[in-house]
């Protein structure tokens, strides 16, 4: 038996464990370790004919080591932490938990187009559970606008899986799509549907309400891992040279989810919608990334494992500040503790000598050898406004951990370890570490330093002046929350009463009622039936 087969089945088994003996969930957050391990010492890649047709798992690059080793770091210390939680004890939140794991886990060893579809779809449908955990509307409002999304995700996704493999002649293997070029349809419902996952704009909207709904290490793997599928679907089912769309539409596009995201969270009265706000910025990177790629395909190669690091680095600060402000919300932090909040924000703001600025050392390198090298000032400015969010959410953590009882080491030790790694990450890794190197002449220190400056000066003046009310409240507003209320009060509205049958009514209107009512009653069981027989009619067609 080959050991990739243990990155999906321990998260399983692990959770069958719990559900028996639920005080084990120990074993459910350290269920990411053989992951992590065989990341570090990869085996060869397996074929699991018995599966299902030409199925391969395994870790066959450095960028798919990337991001194996740091999604399941990440969900072993989310997994601690949420173990110190003394509100995160249901069998319901480590079953989903678990679920989520393997699905995650299984789409990022996935060789071959239906495994990481399967992986995708677990992961993506599991992760309601997390969202709704604590209860009460604002978690059932956001669980079911996620849903929604969700599930509209997923069938787009399947169509455009479809399709692909129409135009791949059956080919299942994802590195033979690269050479293969897609169709306009193909190309727009593989985007939408892996969009709604990663959260880029215009697809965000379940990103500013399922964050500060969901508990805190939820939140951290659904920001620093789950998200990033998005992109990585994109990167691998998209071929080479991108899709019928220009790449110069997709990198306009991810700029602007970057200022967007930004703009948005620095109006945030909660320090996770902030923080929500500003994963959907660093999602606006990612995909310019992509976007770079597939206008120069000869550089593929470098410009994935940049994609790698970037998802890296933001994986270990943002999951580290959301943890954080997740702690912020019953302890008050002082001293070092603070320290280790601010230390991953100003690695995401790009301070030289951690892992930001060797980040956005490489990728203003990436900008600058390409043919859009003009465009390269609005990376800097993105850096002022990064900062600018990032300090709006610590502002925030700090007036909320203020009314309340000192945090104890025992309750942040995982923090505490996810905040090291992310100091640790440029000196461990060769690449990042010259890329860091890299920058120590004036001129580099300078472009860095530069828009810190700049988001300090604004920071300041702000909080010396703060804007009307009324600009707040303009951020603040929620349209997606609305229209999704609407389709549950539309989808709820109960049936018109049975009349008195007519001389002469047809037969069917009779059935037409008993329909109309028992979808009243079973709505969401007559849903989830409905989809699975077209899933799997649209499968075997």
């Amino acid at each position: 038996m080959s050991l990739w087969l243990f990155v999906p089945l321990v998260p399983l088994l692990a959770a069958v464990i719990c559900l028996r003996w639920p005080r084990l969930r120990l074993l459910v957050a350290l269920a990411p370790l053989p992951a992590l391990a065989l990341a570090l010492w990869p085996p060869a890649a397996v074929d699991i004919g018995w599966l299902w047709f030409t199925s391969r798992w395994g870790a066959e690059s450095l960028f798919a080591r990337y991001l194996l080793g740091f999604t399941a770091l990440l969900w072993t210390l989310a997994g601690l932490q949420a173990r110190l939680n003394e509100s995160l004890r249901s069998r319901r939140f480590w079953l989903f938990w678990a679920l989520s794991l393997t699905g995650n886990l299984l789409l990022l060893i996935a060789v071959d187009a239906a495994s990481f579809y399967v992986g995708f779809t677990l992961m993506s449908l599991a992760a309601y559970g997390l969202i709704i955990e604590q209860g009460g509307p604002a978690p059932r409002q956001a669980g079911r606008l996620y849903l929604q999304l969700a599930i509209l995700g997923e069938m787009l996704l399947f169509a455009g899986l479809m399709l692909r493999l129409q135009e791949t002649g059956q080919v299942l293997l994802l590195s033979e799509w690269l050479q293969i070029p897609t169709g306009a349809w193909t190309t727009a419902l593989l985007l939408l549907g892996f969009g709604l996952k990663a959260g880029f704009w215009p697809l965000h909207v379940w990103l500013p309400l399922a964050h500060p709904a969901a508990p805190a290490p939820a939140s951290a793997v659904l920001s620093g891992a789950m998200i990033k599928a998005g992109v990585l679907g994109v990167w691998l089912f998209m071929p080479a040279s991108g899709g019928a769309l220009s790449p110069a539409f997709w990198l306009a596009l991810g700029l602007f989810s970057a200022f967007y995201g930004a703009l948005l969270g620095m109006g945030q009265q909660q320090a996770k919608k902030a923080l929500a706000y500003s994963s959907i910025s660093q999602m606006g990177y990612l995909l310019a990334i992509v976007a770079l790629a597939w206008q120069q395909p000869d550089a593929r190669a470098g410009l994935g494992l940049l994609l790698a690091l970037f998802a890296l680095h933001h994986a270990l600060a943002k999951g580290a500040l959301f943890m954080g402000a997740g702690l912020a919300a019953h302890h008050r932090f002082h001293g070092w503790q603070q320290l280790m909040l601010w230390l991953p924000a100003l690695a995401l703001a790009g301070l030289p000598l951690l892992s930001g600025g060797a980040v956005k050392t490489l990728l203003k390198k990436a900008v600058y050898d390409s043919d859009v090298s003009h465009w390269l000032w609005l990376f800097s400015l993105g850096s002022v406004a990064t900062a600018l969010v990032l300090a709006r959410a610590l502002w925030l953590m700090n007036r909320q951990s203020r009314a309340h009882s000192p945090l104890r080491l025992s309750r942040s030790w995982p923090l505490l370890v996810l905040v090291v790694l992310s100091l640790l990450a440029p000196w461990l890794l060769s690449s990042l570490r010259a890329a860091m190197l890299d920058h120590f002449e004036l001129s580099g220190l300078w472009a860095l330093l530069w828009p810190l400056l700049v988001a300090a000066l604004i920071a300041t003046a702000v909080w010396r002046w703060p804007p009307p009310e009324k600009y707040w409240r303009f951020l603040q507003a929620s349209p997606a929350r609305r229209a999704s209320l609407g389709v549950k009060r539309l989808w709820q509205m109960p049936a018109k009463p049975a009349s008195l049958p007519k001389p002469g009514s047809p037969v069917w209107r009779g059935w037409e009622r008993r329909c109309n009512r028992l979808w009243q009653r079973q709505p969401l069981g007559l849903t989830v039936a409905m989809m699975s027989v077209l899933l799997l009619l649209g499968w075997f067609w």
